[in-house]
C-alpha cells in the first residue's frame, strides 16, 4: 500500500509530461503536413549532376575510377 503513494503521483507526473510534449508538438507544427512525406517516397529525385549510373549502364567507367580499380571487384 505505501508503494501506491509513490507510484500514483509518479504516473500522474509522467502522463502530465506526455500531454505537455504532445501539445508542444502540435503547437510547433509537427503535425501540419502528414501527406507529403508519405507520398515523397514514391517519386525519384532527378539529379542531373549524378551521371555515374548512366555511364555504368552504357558500359563506360566514371571519370573518377582509375585503371587499377577496373580489375578489382567491388567490396560489399
Amino acid at each position: 500500500m505505501p508503494a501506491l503513494y509513490v507510484m500514483i503521483p509518479a504516473a500522474l507526473l509522467i502522463v502530465g509530461i506526455a500531454i505537455y510534449i504532445f501539445f508542444w508538438a502540435v503547437d510547433s507544427g509537427q503535425y501540419d503536413d502528414l501527406d507529403s512525406p508519405a507520398h515523397s517516397i514514391l517519386f525519384d529525385d532527378q539529379d542531373p549532376q549524378h551521371t555515374a549510373a548512366v555511364e555504368e549502364a552504357k558500359g563506360n567507367r566514371p571519370d573518377s575510377a582509375s585503371d587499377a580499380d577496373s580489375h578489382t571487384p567491388p567490396h560489399a
